[in-house]
């Protein structure tokens, strides 16, 4: 290659390096959840959103203690842009610096309850904590539909009950709920443990963090009966599966999915536009319609057939806010507790 044809390919580089297409970063890695969330991501988010920013998202799927420690882990050289979180995780991660501040965030269409302090985060679905039944066993045997968190207790549930394990927020709301329901609460866990040692534990299948799985044991009928959530319930039920969900009389612990952008140096701004996509009124009524989830942009209609089991309307008036300020100060003895004493 002669000088000036040499020249003129290293000038076309420089040009090409600067133009803004080039410039971006080109891989966007984002922290979430599995299961039907993983699912709904890849069908209805990723591909217009990668073809209008130019970007490869790369997905690592994980309950919310897998990717908060992930940012633990990395908080050296963060490799995660986006982390999606349940809110109690998304409370520690904020404390912990991990989040950076969602620019230019329009909150006007957004209820209050999906905001968090500094623009730090932003709920992106609502889900009511309480049971999932298989309602073609439930009808077939003859049993009533639970409808106490007390109900859990019953001796025809030996072994056909699962919960998730209290790294997942569905099994710290269900020691919660039994704290709450024996004079303690988040303040107090003690009654809690002693319900979940003497009267759940003989009960319990396993304790199941993973949404395929749980799915699993229900299809293969060794599950008739669940702690989990509206939204995953509503996505299997949407399978054909025959289960409902069943809000406890005492109350349904509320989760708020949540996403941040990850704080470091070398921020993606594309993490800020993943999340403005997350929250918009296109997404979250797709996001209600696939999975069952309750929105957090107001302009999403809540009388869809597909939000009976979200915690809308008049269910919400069924929902429990938790102390996570109390939970999250001893979330790392309970989890140890936990798994010495019940999850043995």
């Amino acid at each position: 290659m002669g000088r000036l044809a040499r020249f003129g390919a290293i000038a076309g580089m420089v040009v090409l390096a600067g133009s803004p297409a080039l410039a971006q970063q080109k891989t966007l890695t984002v922290a979430g959840y599995g299961g039907s969330w993983e699912q709904q991501l890849r069908k209805q988010v990723f591909p217009a959103f990668e073809a209008k920013h130019g970007v490869k998202i790369d997905y690592v799927a994980g309950n919310s203690t897998d990717t908060l420690a992930k940012l633990q882990a990395q908080k050296a050289n963060q490799v995660i842009d986006v982390a999606i979180v349940d809110d109690g995780p998304m409370y520690q991660a904020i404390q912990l610096g991990f989040c950076g501040k969602i620019e230019g965030l329009d909150k006007a269409d957004l209820y209050p309850a999906a905001l968090f302090k500094d623009d730090k985060a932003v709920a992106v679905g609502q889900t009511g904590t309480g049971f999932m039944i298989n309602t073609k066993t439930f009808k077939d045997k003859g049993w009533a539909t639970p409808t106490s968190w007390n109900d859990l207790k019953d001796p025809k549930f030996k072994k056909l009950l699962v919960i998730p394990p209290i790294n997942n927020t569905y099994g710290l709301y269900t020691l919660m709920m039994f704290a709450r329901l024996n004079g303690g609460g988040e303040k107090n866990i003690e009654p809690g443990f002693k319900v979940m040692k003497a009267d759940i534990n003989p009960n319990v299948l396993v304790y199941e963090p993973s949404p395929g799985k749980m799915t699993e044991l229900f299809q293969s009928g060794q599950a008739q009966i669940a702690v989990w959530g509206t939204g995953r319930v509503q996505a299997f039920a949407n399978t054909g599966f025959p289960v409902d969900f069943i809000y406890p009389k005492e109350g349904a612990p509320i989760l708020l999915a949540s996403a941040c952008p990850v704080a470091k140096a070398s921020a993606n701004p594309l993490a800020n536009e993943f999340i403005k996509t997350l929250i918009s009124a296109p997404v979250q009524t797709a996001f209600a319609k696939e999975m069952g989830n309750g929105p957090v942009n107001t302009k999403v209609d809540v009388n869809m057939p597909e939000l009976k089991m979200a915690p809308v309307g008049v269910r919400a008036k069924l929902v429990i806010q938790p102390d996570w300020n109390a939970i999250n100060a001893q979330r790392e003895d309970w989890t140890k507790r936990w798994n010495r004493e019940v999850e043995r």
